[in-house]
């Protein structure tokens, strides 16, 4: 069997890692495709290197661009590359637009599609992310999904039981082999309590009343303890053109894994509108408040760590408040989250 897996942005490398090397246990023919979708170094290469991910066969080399130029892009310089490799099976990973760029080509070719983080929704459709989780999974053959919600979902919308496989987090399993490295990084003058803070959604970053207004309530958190701002370029100049006075926010460049794992880690408090942060917190068992009313991870917040504030300033303040007296919320890891998802996934594909 061969198999081809596409990868485009910093999440997807971290999902294809550990199903690449299960397969490669296994002797499985594997192809790897990048496509370029994140190109900046912080976000792509380093992510192959601390990941042990193989060089690249393909670099499409797409770049930025609004959705659509985005998605047609990768359409485009995708197709020769499955006419010529003709794999058995294409695997791809997550929501970015990478992911159903490739999931159509192929749909048109007839080749299996195999998608691992099926049957996530968050119900909300001016997100592009989900657009490309309903495309995606209405065309996929093979749906891997990480927790019984996605399950449900898939099964509500229709999907035949036989196409749906609960195989867990993949994600978890890129944390579990990295968390061991994670802790060996000193602190370097960081204080003993502080807030992480992630933030790049477009809703949040690109309109100057949202963005002016999560900036004011991080502040007032900076009030009660330091924050560590690990800024996303766009988020970066955002901030810049919109004339916020970020002084006394700690803003850094953003971290590669390991040393963003080591963050999290450290964290009194994770403040985030990132889908796989609200995993990596409910995994390390930190708090985590997330910048968005609705969530495709709802396990996060029923059995996790997670809490949804939006960009409601008196309840992010109030859970930061509760968090630093000791009683904000614990959480349970979800089944299946045990850091072998990728075996489970490389064995369903050689069954096939």
């Amino acid at each position: 069997m061969h198999i081809l897996h596409v990868v485009g942005a910093r999440p997807n490398f971290m999902k294809a890692a550990p199903v690449l090397r299960a397969l490669a246990a296994r002797g499985a023919r594997q192809t790897l495709v990048h496509t370029g979708q994140h190109y900046d170094r912080n976000m792509s290469d380093v992510f192959f290197t601390q990941l042990e991910i193989p060089e690249p066969d393909f670099n499409l080399g797409v770049g930025s661009g609004s959705q659509a130029q985005q998605t047609a892009h990768v359409m485009t310089a995708f197709e020769p590359v499955v006419l010529e490799i003709k794999p058995d099976v294409v695997l791809v990973y997550g929501d970015v637009n990478s992911t159903v760029a490739a999931t159509l080509v192929c749909a048109k070719l007839l080749v299996r599609i195999g998608h691992v983080e099926a049957g996530l929704r968050s119900f909300d459709r001016t997100m592009p992310e989900e657009i490309n989780r309903m495309v995606t999974d209405r065309l996929a053959d093979l749906l891997f999904t990480p927790s019984e919600d996605g399950n449900a979902n898939l099964l509500s919308e229709g999907v035949p039981p036989e196409k749906i496989h609960l195989v867990g987090n993949v994600m978890i399993d890129s944390l579990v082999q990295l968390l061991p490295a994670a802790t060996k990084i000193p602190r370097n003058g960081l204080p003993e309590r502080y807030a992480l803070v992630t933030l790049h959604r477009p809703s949040n970053v690109d309109d100057s009343e949202s963005l002016r207004s999560i900036l004011a309530a991080l502040l007032e958190v900076s009030e009660r303890m330091p924050i560590v701002f690990p800024a996303h370029p766009r988020t970066r100049q955002r901030i810049a053109d919109f004339g916020v006075n970020v002084d006394k926010l700690h803003l850094v460049e953003p971290a590669p894994y390991i040393e963003f794992l080591a963050l999290q880690r450290g964290a009194t408090v994770v403040i985030t509108d990132s889908g796989g942060i609200q995993e990596e917190t409910t995994y390390l068992g930190v708090p985590c408040l997330t910048l968005r009313s609705n969530t495709e991870r709802p396990v996060t917040v029923t059995m996790g760590t997670n809490i949804l504030v939006g960009q409601d300033r008196k309840k992010l303040s109030s859970e930061v408040i509760k968090i630093y007296e000791g009683k904000g919320k614990t959480g349970t890891i979800p089944p299946l989250w045990d850091g072998h998802t990728g075996d489970r996934i490389a064995d369903i594909l050689l069954r096939l």
